[in-house]
């Protein structure tokens, strides 16, 4: 990242010739120690976005970083974005968002590193081999919920910042910084602070940078598109209350079968999506994109061990990594209604919702899918002419990003990747979705690109997750 900030300004600041890489490095080495140790103290708030009684914990993370920001002597701002509505109709302030300035030359160009500090849920008894909440070296790794995603890569910016101010090395560009503590329930408030600061905090930032994500293997890598997603409930409704199978079974059309009957009109067993019109926006897959394709580093059999399966849907590395990528798929989630506690229990349930999603990848549109989708459903629905009634909305609308590798950002970063790790950085995609790099494009209109810091078997989301040392 120390490179990436350099090589961003090399074609119009000669004084790159005299950068002090070697020096930044030995400074790194020597504070390594420092760096563990603001992780572990990071990592031990335990900042779950997603339990409103650790609200406190997510308010106390966002403080601890504005302070360090503060002492590294940035202009620092915590942004007030409002309060979330709690499904029992009070309100709960959301946590604030972190802002930091350092310089304003106006003759250097700006960089803006977004990131977020709070964390998906963790408990020893999921199944971890360490207490998530305190971060535990093991082999050169740093075990802990949020050592990858997203807090050690925050600390990395902060800390390459923090070296070049140590060594008082004159930043060759003017950095801010814009760090969240709801991510991982949806960056709630975050797209309208955005756009109320477009003609402030953003107007003079020319790239941003989001290392919210990580490499596909061991070859470090950069990402320049994510997926998209749309998610579906379909509720059908039947009898006014759940009924006795024994009792009224055979009498009654049910509602669980109606739902199961439409859901396995979505997608074939191959995988195939079975609504119409749903693929005809997909971007061509070009001759480029496969080349590109096949020179990743990417073991098929190493995936699909991990993973734990028999069987992947494709066993050649570009059609895998194709429809990991950049082509849409469907996945049912779950149902909600449904008897699904331990034992038996002979119930028809009375109203069930059906939860499903559509990765959505360029160039689909949101709006048109959920058309397709609505439509497509109750077309099948009607065809069954069941009594009960077929609700279907769409909660989440996100739409594809999709940079340009040949813009100079990506040049930067790919010349940093070859002079820290000696070798060609692997482009990639991110199956997932990240919905700011999105806004950010849409709404601040700037270059963005996505420099992962994490490996490929960090774990995020998942027990046991770390970052290497």
């Amino acid at each position: 990242w120390y490179l990436l900030l350099n090589n961003s300004v090399s074609t119009m600041n000669s004084a790159v010739h005299s950068f002090r890489f070697d020096e930044l490095i030995k400074y790194v080495d020597d504070h390594q120690e420092e760096y563990v140790q603001t992780l572990r103290e990071w990592v031990a708030v335990e900042s779950d976005s997603s339990d409103v009684t650790k609200r406190a914990e997510l308010y106390r993370m966002m403080d601890m970083v504005g302070e360090k920001l503060r002492k590294m002597g940035g202009k620092v701002e915590l942004v007030d974005i409002g309060e979330e509505q709690l499904p029992d109709g009070s309100s709960l302030a959301l946590p604030k968002v972190v802002t930091a300035q350092f310089g304003s030359d106006v003759n250097k160009p700006t960089v803006c590193v977004y990131g977020h500090v709070d964390v998906q849920p963790a408990q020893k008894e999921d199944g971890w081999a360490t207490e998530p909440y305190n971060l535990t070296e093991i082999n050169g790794n740093l075990y802990g919920r949020g050592a990858s995603d997203n807090k050690a890569p925050v600390l990395a910016w902060i800390h390459a910042v923090e070296a070049f101010k140590a060594l008082d090395m004159d930043l060759p560009v003017n950095v801010k910084y814009l760090i969240e503590g709801m991510e991982e329930t949806g960056s709630n408030g975050l797209d309208a602070m955005i756009k109320s600061q477009k003609s402030t905090f953003f107007s003079d930032v020319d790239y941003i940078i989001i290392s919210d994500c990580g490499w596909l293997s061991k070859r470090p890598a950069l990402t320049y598109g994510t997926r998209g997603n749309c998610y579906f409930f379909a509720e059908v409704e039947g009898p006014k209350q759940d009924l006795h199978s024994g009792v009224y079974g055979g009498t009654v059309i049910e509602p669980m079968t109606d739902l199961i009957g439409i859901l396995d009109t979505l997608i074939s067993p191959s995988g195939t999506i079975l609504i119409p019109g749903i693929r005809d926006a997909v971007a061509p897959f070009s001759d480029e994109e496969w080349k590109m394709y096949q020179d990743i580093e990417f073991d098929v059999e190493s995936y699909r061990e991990k993973i734990g399966v028999e069987q992947l849907m494709y066993n050649n590395k570009v059609e895998l990594l194709a429809h990991r990528w950049r082509h849409p798929t469907v996945s049912i989630h779950g149902i909600n209604g449904a008897f699904s506690a331990p034992g038996t229990k002979t119930v028809i349930p009375a109203k069930v919702t059906g939860k499903f999603s559509i990765r959505q990848v360029p160039d689909m549109d949101p709006a048109v899918v959920e058309k397709q989708v609505t439509d497509h459903l109750h077309s099948v629905f009607a065809k069954r002419k069941s009594p009960n009634k077929l609700k279907v909305k769409m909660i989440i609308g996100a739409k594809p990003w999709l940079a340009d590798i040949k813009h100079s950002l990506y040049e930067a970063g790919k010349a940093a990747v070859k002079r820290v790790f000696n070798v060609d950085a692997d482009m990639i995609r991110e199956g997932g979705t990240i919905p700011i790099a999105r806004t950010f494009q849409d709404v601040t209109e700037k270059s963005i690109i996505m420099l992962p810091i994490g490996g490929f078997d960090d774990g995020l989301h998942s027990q046991n997750e770390k970052m290497s040392r």
